[in-house]
């Protein structure tokens, strides 16, 4: 009788061990929350960041490197992932938002967070995913929101909704395009999240009530919630699993 390989034990599949990640946008805040949690499963964590100060800072907190990179230049992040060809995990955090209404938004504005949040998610995979390809393995994870897939009220942010539905569909298209060569690409999609930015949105009454009223846990995320999730789908224990958008939204769009 012949005898069945023995399966890996179910936690092994989550480590991360001997593996180079990057996380782009992880000086603070969900990003960081990220690196913190890649590197406490074992992998070397390259945080990729715009404000050095706050980014060596972060970096040094978890025993990570830090690159200065602004994902909207094409070439810099060509630069960086040449001097990086050994990364096998990608995490695309690094975003930003306008809350102007859609009749009086300034093109800059649409097109600064259209530069981040979609451009600069393209650039990274596509520099650190043709190393990945070459090698026939790798995993990339996008942050894009539950406002992929909703329209966020009472605040106005068309453009940053229409950013992470771009985000939601790159990252099938990739799936797709990849899948067969070793590189799996998905995404989370935080629901709101306590974060500086977030945080200063509940400073406005009608904004704060809505939020709550709406997620039926009732409460923000933390961070540090988010990060588990995109753990997941870097490991091995997601190893099936591509063109998937996990929604981690304490249940804001199952109304």
């Amino acid at each position: 009788m012949t005898q069945l390989p023995t399966p890996p034990q179910i936690l092994d599949l989550f480590r991360l061990d001997g593996r180079h990640a990057v996380v782009t946008g992880a000086a603070q805040g969900i990003g960081f929350e990220i690196a913190r949690g890649l590197a406490q499963a074992g992998a070397r964590v390259t945080i990729a960041d715009l404000n050095p100060d706050v980014g060596t800072e972060a970096a040094q907190g978890i025993g990570a490197a830090f690159e200065v990179l602004d994902v909207t230049d094409a070439a810099a992040v060509a630069a960086l992932a040449a001097r990086l060809p050994d990364v096998e995990i990608l995490v695309n955090n690094a975003g930003i938002v306008r809350n102007t209404p859609a009749e009086s938004t300034p093109d800059e504005d649409w097109t600064a967070v259209m530069r981040v949040n979609l451009d600069g998610v393209f650039w990274c995979c596509r520099e650190f995913g043709r190393p990945m390809l070459a090698r026939g393995k790798g995993a990339i994870v996008s942050t894009a929101s539950m406002s992929g897939m909703i329209s966020n009220h009472p605040q106005p942010q068309a453009g940053y909704n229409a950013s992470k539905a771009g985000v939601i569909h790159l990252t099938r298209s990739l799936a797709g395009e990849w899948g067969g060569r070793g590189v799996r690409v998905n995404a989370v999609a935080p629901g709101y999240t306590a974060t500086p930015l977030t945080r200063r949105g509940l400073e406005t009454p009608e904004w704060r009530d809505t939020w709550l009223k709406e997620t039926p846990m009732g409460r923000l995320a933390e961070p540090a919630e988010i990060a588990p999730a995109v753990l997941y789908l870097a490991s091995d224990a997601s190893s099936f699993v591509t063109g998937h958008t996990l929604v981690v939204d304490g249940g804001y769009t199952c109304w």
